[in-house]
């Protein structure tokens, strides 16, 4: 196994602002993890930063590709360079401070006894800031609706911080993964959930991204409204449910 206590997979695309002080938060709450950052050729040169700070610290590795190919992709690339580096834990993270650093060694501690952690906004302790109430309200009726279609129980399953022992990773058919946007993040829980894992939900508070813009839009909650139904009928992982 890897000797970092766990890889963060940080997808990058224009986040040259945000990229050098999230690395320095990380490392000074859990300075045994390693990142890996996979910039989709942003044209601010957000890679060749990340290149740079390689250079200087083996705990950072870069992933180039080779234009703006989705989230949920460029997490399915840094699961798959995860597993054959053999790190114990892997987690997914935003570069724009949205998702805090210091909830980091939270997630790794919940980890040792479930398989799946979610970063969780709407239960006790969690939360949102500086959010208009048109964003909360489709953040919670995403919610609401997610987990309507599919029958799952937690109350998080739009959130994109998260922790996944190994051993998740290996069992899910990360090639069938049929979402690459918003709905990217709902999947990956349903599928884990199906095949019987433990999931358990850490409290985060969310705040809005200080620098740069989000990367929603319409087409991207469209896809996760057909997607989820899809995903419901889903033959395939219907039969890996475990009872």
């Amino acid at each position: 196994m890897s000797t970092a206590s766990a890889l963060i997979i940080i997808p990058t695309y224009n986040e040259r602002e945000n990229l050098p002080e999230l690395a320095k938060a990380i490392f000074e709450v859990q300075p045994d993890v390693h990142l890996l950052v996979v910039d989709d050729g942003s044209p601010d040169g957000t890679g060749e930063l990340a290149d740079e700070m390689a250079a200087a610290d083996d705990r950072i590795h870069v992933m180039h590709r080779a234009g703006k190919l989705g989230l949920g992709t460029a997490y399915i690339a840094g699961f798959k360079w995860a597993l054959e580096r053999d790190y114990p834990l892997v987690f997914e993270m935003d570069a724009d401070f949205s998702h805090q650093p210091r909830y980091i060694p939270d997630f790794i501690a919940r980890a040792q006894e479930a398989d799946l952690v979610l970063g969780c906004r709407y239960i006790k302790g969690g939360g949102t800031e500086d959010w208009g109430l048109w964003r909360q309200f489709v953040s919670r009726g995403g919610n609401l609706y997610a987990r309507a279609v599919l029958w799952l129980p937690f109350h998080d399953l739009t959130g994109g911080f998260k922790c996944f022992r190994r051993e998740v990773l290996e069992a899910l058919d990360l090639d069938g993964v049929k979402s690459t946007g918003y709905a990217f993040q709902i999947e990956l829980t349903y599928r884990a959930h199906m095949l019987g894992f433990k999931i358990a939900e850490q409290p985060i508070i969310f705040p809005d991204r200080k620098v740069g813009q989000s990367k929603m839009s319409g087409s991207i909650v469209k896809e996760a409204v057909v997607n989820l139904v899809k995903l419901r009928f889903d033959k395939d992982i219907r039969a890996t449910r475990r009872r």
